[in-house]
């Protein structure tokens, strides 16, 4: 790597002060940063010294996220093979050797499965990160300043978040809005108060709710001969669950399916182990907040045992316990990397009990009571990023008020 660090030395003052190329220093220092972190450190003593910044900890975030892609698109391979090998047996003809040629070998390997998932996500993930990075390089060029890791974060977080067969000008057009409308506008990364990748899967749910309902989700199929459609809109373990409560869920799926991700979902959302290894590596880096953790367990787990003692003669919502929220729909994936984001969430320790208790009521309310919006995680994640603020000033008020006391004492 010295050939590359000495060229990357030599080419540097072109894009410094007065070089000719310093119009695009931000896009040059982002190449620079991909090989090599930054080499500048701080060193006035007033200043906290410390080797994590901004780039190791959205690369942290980064890699957490590869437990539940790899999963995600293993399982949407899984879940589409076996639904092409149903209809297969339903009709003439070699079926076997047909889905062989498409994947290269055999369709009931494990990278088989994986090769089928990757075929429909990686293009998904590409055209977000071309598109969020581009926004992010326009931005930092016309604001002069570097280009912040956070972008890369958003991306993977937004196309996780995504099915399979969301058109990808919708997505990317979502990744647009989250960014430029979610963040930019705000001045940029630190500055925002939404996060940006929920901001742009908030906007294609209300612009495009058809791909984005929570309650189905497209599994892939190919057309052979009119023979076999193009996919079919599966119902997920959430959309069973508004419908049939929990009887519907046990007929569908087991708790343990649901919980391992064997499971009809959205890339990043169905499995809960996978999800749980990232969570794993955020708090063991303390990149995440354990305290926003808990208080959206608790908050869920009251909501959710107070609707059951309530109870309901028309909405089986009512009776599916905690344990069934935990592991269905977007709440562990948008818990574990949606709701810790530092920026967006409360700054303070106490505050951010209060924050991850508000979500965990919030997502249980609004899939519990609102009949017509099955997923309830994004919409109270959004709605306590509005509070986070008020939260913090509350709990800043309340200790200068204490301290004030102890004083007039």
């Amino acid at each position: 790597m010295k050939p590359l660090r000495k060229f990357i030395n030599n080419i540097k003052p072109n894009f410094i002060t007065d070089g000719k190329y310093s119009k695009w220093f931000p896009l040059f220092d982002a190449i620079e940063n991909f090989f090599y972190s930054s080499s500048g450190k701080t060193t006035n003593p007033t200043h906290v010294k410390d080797a994590v910044d901004i780039q190791k900890i959205m690369v942290t975030v980064w890699l957490a996220t590869f437990p539940t892609m790899l999963f995600g698109m293993y399982n949407l391979g899984a879940q589409s093979l076996e639904y092409l090998d149903l209809i297969g047996r339903q009709n003439t003809g070699d079926w076997h050797h047909a889905i062989v040629s498409i994947v290269g070998y055999d369709s009931s390997s494990f990278f088989a499965k994986l090769w089928f998932g990757a075929s429909y996500f990686l293009p998904i993930y590409a055209v977000v990160f071309v598109v969020g990075i581009g926004w992010e390089v326009v931005f930092a060029v016309i604001r002069k300043h570097e280009i912040n890791e956070g972008a890369f974060v958003s991306t993977v977080l937004f196309a996780l978040s995504c099915p399979p067969d969301i058109p990808l000008w919708q997505a990317a057009l979502g990744i647009t809005f989250g960014l430029v409308i979610g963040k930019e506008i705000f001045g940029g990364t630190g500055k925002n108060f939404l996060n940006p990748a929920l901001t742009g899967r908030a906007f294609i749910y209300f612009a495009y709710p058809a791909q984005l309902s929570g309650d189905k989700v497209w599994i892939a199929g190919l057309s052979d001969n009119a023979i076999i459609p193009e996919g079919y809109s599966g119902a997920t373990a959430l959309g069973v669950a508004a419908e049939k409560g929990i009887p519907g869920l046990n007929d569908s799926f087991s708790w343990l399916d649901a919980f391992v991700g064997n499971i009809p979902g959205s890339v990043g959302e169905t499995s809960v182990i996978a999800i749980l290894i990232g969570l794993a590596i955020l708090l063991l880096t303390k990149v995440a907040s354990y305290r926003i953790i808990l208080g959206t367990l608790f908050g869920m787990i009251m909501m959710s045992s107070i609707l059951n003692i309530v109870g309901s003669d028309s909405n089986p919502m009512f009776y599916v316990p905690w344990y069934w929220h935990a592991v269905i729909g977007s709440f562990a994936f948008g818990l574990v990397f949606m709701a810790t984001e530092p920026v967006s969430g409360s700054g303070t320790n106490a505050g951010r009990w209060i924050y991850g208790f508000t979500i965990g009521v919030l997502v249980i309310l609004i899939r519990v009571i609102n009949p017509a919006f099955p997923e309830g995680m994004m919409l109270a994640i959004l709605f306590a990023n509005l509070l986070a603020p008020v939260i913090d000033h509350m709990v800043v008020m309340n200790n200068i008020r204490k301290r004030k006391a102890l004083l007039n004492e």
